[in-house]
């Protein structure tokens, strides 16, 4: 068991949930999975132990590589050897250094580390949807600025988010923003996606992957219509509009605005013409105002299609959808704002990609277990490494990871 925290648990921490091992999946069986990209001569670190290093920083808060080592070096003989690093014939034992966690890090596997992640956070001791709640998933990329170099460009991920708790279920990188639709099958094909509804903006609404994701996948969608299908994008802002009533409309304040939407629907038949776009019986209409502090005034009119019908779904429900699709960019703004990712220059091999993976398991695992400020826990947890250990299911005895 991880060694007992001699200071008073900080207020921040004691919102957690449950934080017994025998209460929370261990991350070690899932990363045990990803293999090993280095030769067996002069392996003295094991991948599993160097990743749950990397993963216990990522919770304490740690931004780069420098700092993963940095809580490795604070770390106790005690949280050593509960992540798996093994002592010396000499009876010492020490942590990974900067150069091999880099080394690993910039020769891992990205699928695999993140199938692994993924897998561990859609586990029955994790990520669960409320019953009668439809499972909802973002589809939207982000690039990592601070990667890009003079020979290459700045690496881009494309992931699959759920709207509850911004648990990332899938991860791939593509070479550039304009290759996210290529990239749209490959990401959510090992998904299970039967009855889910999946939403994307309107880079991703392409016929032929929506075409897919319903007939292959057995999925739900909304999918935002823009000039790149201009002919369905005509036809929703030609429908009559103003003879229909509003059926749902929300307000929020926040960053110094007030924002108001209001959410309009209408059936569209197949056979009175249809729609230009597969799978499309329902139309949307969502109208946003925003009034900043000093009273200016926006207003935008947006348009989506969904092949869930009206007696499927209810006003509230889609606009709930729409709304939500921009978790994913809350979890964006964390990655940036809380782990300077956009700052971070580590751009060697898979390293990038790994790092943000750490950052999303981090973040995901701390709004299931109820933090409310995901910086404010990660320093609660950074001062005292042997905090970490808990949240992740990891204790002394590897054999009983993963219960």
């Amino acid at each position: 068991m991880p060694a007992a925290v001699s200071s008073p648990i900080p207020p921040v921490l004691a919102k957690l949930g449950r934080l017994d091992v025998s209460q929370v999946a261990g991350l070690r069986s899932f990363l045990d999975l990803v293999p090993d990209p280095r030769a067996r001569r002069g392996r003295w670190y094991s991948l599993t132990a160097i990743l749950l290093v990397c993963a216990c920083a990522a919770v304490s808060g740690a931004r780069s590589v420098d700092e993963i080592a940095e809580w490795a070096g604070r770390a106790s003989d005690t949280v050593l050897t509960a992540v798996g690093v093994r002592r010396h014939p000499l009876r010492w034992r020490r942590s990974p250094s900067r150069t091999t966690i880099g080394r690993v890090l910039a020769a891992v596997d990205g699928d695999a580390l993140d199938r692994a992640v993924g897998a561990y956070l859609t586990g029955p001791n994790t990520g669960k949807t409320a019953p009668g709640q439809r499972r909802t998933i973002a589809v939207d990329g982000k690039s990592l600025r601070g990667s890009a170099r003079l020979s290459a460009g700045r690496r881009h991920l494309l992931s699959a988010v759920t709207h509850h708790q911004a648990l990332t279920l899938a991860q791939t990188e593509v070479g550039a923003k304009t290759n996210e639709t290529a990239h749209f099958r490959r990401l959510l094909a090992p998904l299970d996606l039967d009855g889910a509804l999946v939403t994307f903006d309107a880079l991703h609404s392409v016929k032929a992957n929506v075409t897919w994701l319903v007939e292959t996948k057995n999925a739900h969608y909304i999918a935002m219509v823009k000039r790149n299908q201009a002919t369905a994008c005509q036809q929703l802002a030609g429908l009559p509009w103003h003879e229909m009533a509003i059926q749902h409309t929300a307000s929020s304040t926040g960053h110094g605005r007030r924002e108001s939407r209001s959410l309009k629907t209408c059936s569209i038949a197949d056979q009175l013409g249809g729609i230009a776009f597969p799978h499309a019986p329902l139309a949307l209409r969502v109208h946003r105002r925003r009034r900043q502090a000093g009273g200016r005034e926006s207003r935008e009119t947006v348009y989506a299609v969904t092949n869930l019908d009206a007696h499927e779904v209810t006003p509230a429900e889609l606009a709930a959808a729409v709304r939500g699709h921009w978790t994913v960019e809350a979890l964006h703004h964390v990655r940036d704002v809380t782990y300077f990712e956009d700052a971070s220059t580590v751009h060697t091999g898979t390293a990038p990609r790994a790092m943000a993976t750490f950052r999303n398991l981090t973040v995901a695992l701390l709004k299931i277990l109820g933090a409310a400020n995901i910086a404010k826990t990660t320093r609660a947890i950074r001062d005292q490494p042997e905090r970490a250990l808990p949240l992740l299911g990891i204790t002394n005895n590897p054999d009983a990871q993963g219960t």
